[in-house]
């Protein structure tokens, strides 16, 4: 509608405190006049704020936080404010907003009621570490989070490499940081030797640690990424 304000998808940062290296000024002036957001964690959202040089603004803010285990939460709430004419901002926990993310339910409801939604330029850890894997760009599918106990994640691993042989596609997932070198071993001792696997951590951030190899290659060279948070890449050839 004219008269409606529009729904920003606002990008958090992945770590780094360098907001000029990933979110251009012209981004970062429409996230400066926006006074109301939807986010998943209120604290950090104004947290972010508070970095994003709008201390003095913290007040006139106003932070929705969101349902994220109720996939049918009322957003009725957000759109009220919408159709006064004022733009909304939806904030991720890191990256970027909607993708992975539980504030993509938003906006679905955004779409059914007529609302405008506008993605801002920021990082995304998913399309970042795929960048600078040098696997197939061309065809890939996040998988998110795989199954944690056995024998379910080996089926899964087993299953997703299959696929990447098959439709040559790069699958992409992620754990759970304080998992990781478990995770590591697991995916060693379960795909093919001739594999080749991407492990990206740190992303944006000076500890940033990106590299392709085998699983046989990686099986000769102990990694320790715990507790930093990762995404892992596979293709199988």
């Amino acid at each position: 509608m004219d008269n409606y304000g529009k729904i920003y998808m606002v990008p958090m940062h992945l770590g780094a405190e360098n907001f000029t290296y990933y979110l251009p000024p012209d981004v970062l002036e429409i996230i400066r006049n926006i006074k109301y957001f939807v986010a998943e964690n209120a604290k950090t959202a104004r947290h972010y704020f508070i970095a994003l040089g709008m201390r003095d603004r913290l007040q006139q803010i106003t932070v929705y936080q969101m349902d994220k285990h109720n996939k049918n939460f009322d957003c009725t709430q957000y759109f009220n404010v919408v159709k006064t004419g004022e733009n909304l901002g939806i904030i991720s926990e890191a990256g970027c907003p909607g993708v992975a993310d539980p504030g993509a339910n938003v906006v679905a409801a955004a779409h059914q009621a007529g609302v405008d939604v506008v993605p801002l330029v920021g990082p995304s850890s998913i399309l970042l570490s795929l960048m600078a894997s040098g696997l197939n760009g061309q065809s890939f599918a996040f998988v998110g989070y795989l199954p944690v106990k056995n024998p379910e994640r080996s089926k899964f691993i087993k299953k997703i490499e299959e696929r990447s042989k098959e439709f040559n596609q790069t699958q992409i997932f992620i754990e759970t940081p304080y998992r990781n070198n478990a995770f590591i071993e697991t995916l060693c001792n379960t795909l093919s030797p001739n594999t080749l696997l991407t492990i990206a951590c740190d992303i944006t951030l000076e500890t940033e640690f990106i590299k392709t190899k085998t699983v046989l290659q990686w099986k000769k060279q102990k990694i320790d990424i715990d507790k930093r948070p990762a995404i892992f890449l596979i293709l199988k050839k």
